[in-house]
Order: C-alpha cells, then structure tokens, then sequence
C-alpha cells in the first residue's frame, strides 16, 4: 500500500548522528522543515520523539531518504536506512517510500548560503531543510507521475 494522495506525508533525512524531519500540508502541495532529532553515537534512533510528532502531525505517509553514491549505488549507509524505514513503518503503522537523497545536503547548504546566511553551528537547520528538499521533490515527482 503506498502513501495516500492528501494529507500529511512526514520525510526523514537519515544520518548518523541527525535525521532532518520535514512536514507537508494536507493536500501534499508544500514541504515545510519541521525539526532535527539527534541521537548519541552508538545509540538508537529517538524513537520516542519521533512517534510524538507522528501522533501530533498525524501524517498518512512516511518517506524515508536513501542515500546512495554518486553514480546512484548503494552503501552501506543505504543498508542502514532501509532498516530505519522498516522500523519506522512497524511501529507507525504507515506506508513508508524510501526517496534518493543525494544531493540534498548540498543543495540545503547552497540555500542557506544564497540567502545570505551562515550555515555554522546550524547543522540541525540544514538537515531539517535537507528533509524539506526531500519532501518537496517527492511531491513533485507524484504530481508528475514520475517514480
């Protein structure tokens, strides 16, 4: 079953200290970030935050960032994400897509700096808003009717 066409689709930018969280809105139109869950070298993922802001944003979907290298094989970082989007949809309950996010980082990075601002000390903002480019390229990609 894949993720309904309205309402709420929460994206998870992997990583291994930081997962980016970003939120559409219901007619799955606009991304927006809405938080950055860390989690301490060696430890597991936040699951108890996480399943917080699914019972308060009620998502119908989950998309899950798979990162793969350049040439778009995977690594073992990709083994880690699937494990994650498996654990995420058991313990949710919903129909979780695993999206390519290469690129992502870089492209939050490239925003922030072309508006002006200073990506230091803000590495929470930047995987937050990698999740939103996530997300958004997601949508459009449904909309399209591309994979």
């Amino acid at each position: 079953m894949g993720i309904p066409a309205t309402g709420r689709v929460l994206a998870v930018d992997w990583g291994e200290v930081r997962f980016g969280l970003a939120l559409s809105d219901e007619t799955q139109t606009i991304a927006s970030p809405l938080t950055t869950l860390t989690r301490r070298r060696g430890k597991r993922f936040p699951m108890p935050l996480f399943l917080e802001l699914v019972t308060t944003h009620r998502p119908v979907g989950l998309v899950v960032g798979l990162p793969l290298t350049p040439d778009g094989e995977e690594r073992p970082a990709s083994t880690a994400a699937r494990e994650l989007a498996a654990l995420l949809g058991g313990r949710t309950y919903l129909p979780v897509e695993l999206v390519d996010e290469r690129m992502t980082t870089a492209r939050a990075l490239a925003a922030i700096e072309e508006q002006g601002g200073s990506t230091r000390g803000r590495r929470g903002d930047v995987d937050a808003l990698a999740a939103t480019i996530l997300l958004q390229h997601f949508l459009e990609s449904r909309r399209a009717g591309r994979p």
